[in-house]
């Protein structure tokens, strides 16, 4: 019994110790994009170029695989290929961008208006329900009725500069970006012309 009752207060103050150990570092996050993450995203995360994404608000575990994937490991590769973020996230502990995917998510996103109104119906049209003749599925399905995304693969898009995703968008159908979960955004652009990632690009950043 008595074996048993110190086992029990051993295991609280080591389950204590690990989750201290594992909480991310905000107060160190907060000085990296400050001096480092600031000059393209700002250091609350809301970029001011449409060329580089909105950041706060972000879903941290897609936040924190996009960090991971821009780093080379164990001699490889990044998985995504930007000279500019694998120049940076070769600088960063797993840690630090854990703690950095925290603090951009836990930042209030300033949110961009979608711009056409004259491409409203057709975006809309494909974010509810895709495009059933060409197989293209609603973006919502994955991205949420509200453009919220889901964690930690499919990214919040409501709010994002829409150019932003319509580069992405470009990216993935000319195999520029190849990060996707199964390969599904790669064969989904495949199948958009420019003016349909457009239209949905726009509508995307007009949703709340």
């Amino acid at each position: 019994m008595i074996k048993r009752s110190l086992l029990l207060p051993l295991l609280l103050v080591a389950g204590g110790l690990q989750a201290q150990e594992q909480a991310p570092d905000l107060d160190k996050a907060k000085q990296i994009a400050e001096t480092i993450c600031a000059a393209c995203h700002a250091a609350d995360g809301n970029s001011q170029l449409p060329a580089n994404p909105k950041l706060a608000g972000q879903i941290p575990e897609y936040l924190y695989k996009q960090l991971r994937e821009f780093k080379a490991h164990d001699g490889q590769k990044p998985v995504r290929d930007n000279a500019v973020m694998s120049a940076m996230a070769a600088t960063l502990e797993d840690s630090d961008m854990r703690a950095l995917a925290h603090y951009f998510s836990s930042q209030t996103q300033k949110p961009e208006p979608a711009k056409s109104l004259t491409t409203v119906e057709a975006g809309q049209k494909i974010w509810r329900a895709g495009i059933a003749s060409k197989g293209v599925p609603a973006c919502a399905a994955c991205h949420g009725p509200a453009g919220g995304g889901l964690p930690a693969q499919y990214p919040k898009l409501s709010g994002q500069f829409a150019e932003y995703t319509e580069a992405q968008l470009k990216g993935f159908r000319d195999g520029l970006r190849s990060n996707d979960p199964s390969r599904m955004m790669q064969m989904i652009a495949l199948k958009l012309t420019d003016a349909e990632i457009k239209a949905v690009a726009d509508y995307a950043a007009g949703l709340r």
